[in-house]
């Protein structure tokens, strides 16, 4: 049996209290702004619902970072064109342009 679980509104993650963004990057036409070394993945649970992340291929069902360390895949995005990205191993660079992947059947 599935259990419905409604996604936790952002932030998932927050910002260390003494230290600012200033890494812009663009996330789906939005600016956002990273903390510098700081990986896709961290910025986008700051920013995105995590239950909004991506869709899995087969089943459409969504999915959110897991690991954080590069195992799970579940964090895949498309930065920069390119598609299947693991957002957790990699960080952010000034002007990046990073999209959520999503399946043929469109929307999340």
């Amino acid at each position: 049996m599935t259990q419905n679980i409604a996604p936790s509104p952002p932030p998932l993650f927050r910002l260390p209290p003494d230290r600012r963004p200033d890494v812009p990057v663009l996330f789906e036409g939005q600016t956002l702004l990273a903390l510098k070394g700081e990986t896709v993945a961290s910025l986008l649970l700051r920013h995105v619902n995590a239950g909004a992340f991506r869709r899995e291929e087969r089943r459409g069902e969504a999915r959110a970072p897991l690991c954080l360390m590069g195992v799970c895949f579940d964090c895949l995005v498309t930065i920069d064109g390119q598609d299947n990205q693991q957002a957790c191993l990699i960080a952010v660079k000034p002007g990046m342009r990073i999209a959520r992947q999503l399946t043929a059947g469109g929307a999340l």
